[in-house]
């Protein structure tokens, strides 16, 4: 049913596995099928928790840096807000919800675990916004999510 990402439910446990090689990079079809599957997994009866996670290697690496190169500025503004939209999305998901780690969760892949309940990060697992470093803001509620968790000044140091 999906392209970019699975669901496997499994005795209550909904598992939705980002799919999407080599870096699981956030591009629009892969926003529209988060926004399709967190509404899926919210209206069935037989689903008790989810937890979404990625490969070994990379939860999620961020924005399809791809498709940004070819659009103009205000197509870019339209494309936040719907990036912000499927990340609401998640985060409203009624059940409880976990981001498993176990490799990069950068720009856009830590914002959509800040949409969880919980995450768990395994030791390797490398969670950052690199996009700071290029004087652009997290544009899927990074800074918010993050202060809103941790507090201002952690966030700040972060």
């Amino acid at each position: 049913m999906y392209e970019f990402l699975s669901l496997d439910v499994t005795d209550g446990l909904a598992v939705v596995t980002l799919d999407r090689p080599p870096v699981n990079a956030l591009s629009r079809g892969m926003q529209e099928e988060l926004r399709a599957v967190a509404q899926e997994v919210s209206g069935r009866s037989d689903v008790d928790a989810v937890v979404f996670t990625g490969s070994e290697r990379v939860f999620a690496a961020g924005a399809d840096i791809k498709e940004m190169r070819q659009m103009p500025y205000a197509q870019m503004l339209t494309e936040a807000r719907e990036l912000q939209s499927a990340f609401t999305a998640v985060a409203e998901i009624p059940q409880p919800t976990v981001a498993a780690i176990t490799g990069a969760a950068l720009g856009g892949g830590m914002e959509l675990a800040l949409c969880c309940d919980r995450r768990i990060a395994a030791e390797r697992a490398k969670l950052g916004q690199p996009e700071i470093l290029l004087g652009i803001i997290p544009g899927a509620g990074g800074t918010q999510r993050l202060a809103r968790l941790v507090g201002p000044a952690v966030a700040k140091d972060l």
